[in-house]
């Protein structure tokens, strides 16, 4: 009898590491099953609802529109519309041509890099950093080059730092502003600099700016002040609040636009046509006056984490100005910071993120905590681990 085939993956897939934090998700899960009270701040996704004209617009498209599909590039008054956001909001001038709704800004991101990336082309990325990024880097055939970096420039990327990196070999660079997992963000002087550097060079510039609405302390900003060469991938998951409907978009320089609505034809025709009606409402004054309420509550959580951490000997070395997250060393308490989340998890059931998810620059130095709980269960966590570490906890400093 002839044996079974045995089934194996391709080299692009092998190359792929498991996504650490829904490994962690999963474990959560399963103490949730087993009737424990979980306390997650490992997921990237607040505990806020879409907000409710963003929903009753979806309803009412559902009722009034057909469901078919949409322009691969999208909803051209949804691009009309993330226009005008740019317009009003940041005072930059975009041409709805070169706007892209995406399946998310999963699939915008992998677009473009699909766009500028050769095999064997290499793209610096910024490590700490969203692993996606060089996942998707290396499912294109590229090659993703993790540039260390430390608190002295906030986790981020500069262009000195990339110019050092620089080799020949060197096609594309990928900012974060503000950044998963760190929450810090680049300040204009810097956008400006890195900008001039890939103009120089020659080399394409991709922006993540999936976090952009979520500041505090400074209104947010956009590469597009600095260059129109840059691809800038964005999203209704996070500020907008609609992580589950898979809505986003790119800015395009005008000559990639063609290029991408062809990948876009073959990779997911468009993207989920309930879902760009419903973004439409999210710019919205009363949807804006939502978010805008609960980016406050967002900035209080993080004042309360900070000051609570370092009680339990987490540093944090530099202070997050955006997005929902603190990105902590924890050196004080902990030589592995994977064993360390695994250990909180399953005696303290607070859910953390280990370092190793986000690239090698001391990752069993750090964790990530996500402030996507309310306040009072944020302190509690703090002090479930508190209790865990026991009285021999040393204060950061």
């Amino acid at each position: 009898m002839t044996p079974p085939h045995e089934r194996t993956s391709s080299a692009r897939t092998a190359a792929i590491e498991p996504f650490e934090v829904m490994e962690v998700l999963r474990r959560a899960q399963e103490l949730e099953a087993a009737g424990h009270d979980v306390i997650h701040l490992e997921v990237g996704e607040p505990d806020f609802p879409t907000p409710e004209p963003v929903v009753r617009a979806a309803a009412t498209a559902l009722a009034s529109e057909p469901m078919g599909y949409t322009p691969a590039l999208g909803l051209r008054t949804l691009r009309e519309r993330i226009t005008r956001y740019y317009a009003t909001r940041f005072g930059v001038s975009v041409d709805p041509d070169r706007v892209v709704v995406t399946a998310g800004s999963s699939a915008g991101l992998l677009m473009a890099l699909g766009y500028v990336l050769d095999i064997g082309d290499e793209i610096l990325i910024g490590d700490p950093g969203y692993p996606c990024n060089r996942h998707f880097a290396t499912f294109v055939g590229g090659r993703p080059r993790l540039v260390p970096t430390d608190a002295t420039t906030g986790y981020q990327v500069t262009a000195d730092i990339l110019r050092n990196a620089w080799t020949p070999a060197t096609r594309a660079v990928i900012t974060a502003s503000p950044s998963n997992p760190t929450g810090t963000s680049i300040p204009d002087a810097g956008l400006d600099a890195i900008a001039a550097l890939c103009r120089d060079r020659g080399a394409d510039l991709i922006a993540d700016e999936i976090y952009q609405g979520l500041t505090y302390g400074h209104e947010p900003h956009t590469i597009l002040r600095h260059t129109d060469d840059a691809i800038v991938v964005n999203s209704f998951s996070k500020y907008f609040q609609m992580t589950g409907w898979r809505i986003g978009w790119l800015v395009l320089p005008h000559g990639a636009v063609r290029d991408i609505e062809k990948l876009a034809q073959n990779l997911s025709i468009c993207a989920p046509p309930v879902a760009q009606h419903a973004a439409l409402a999210a710019f919205a004054p009363d949807t804006v006056a939502i978010l805008e309420e609960r980016r406050s509550e967002l900035a209080d959580r993080r004042d309360a984490l900070l000051a609570a951490l370092p009680d339990i000997g987490f540093a944090v070395k530099a202070v997050p100005d955006g997005a929902f997250y603190v990105y902590c060393d924890v050196s004080s308490v902990t030589d592995d910071s994977f064993a360390f989340a695994g250990q909180i998890l399953d005696r303290a059931h607070v859910a953390i993120t280990p370092g190793r998810d986000f690239g090698l620059a001391a990752p069993e130095r750090h964790v990530r905590i996500a402030y996507s709980q309310p306040i009072p269960r944020l302190l509690e966590a703090v002090e479930r681990i508190r209790r865990v570490l026991g009285p021999g906890v040393r204060p950061s400093g």
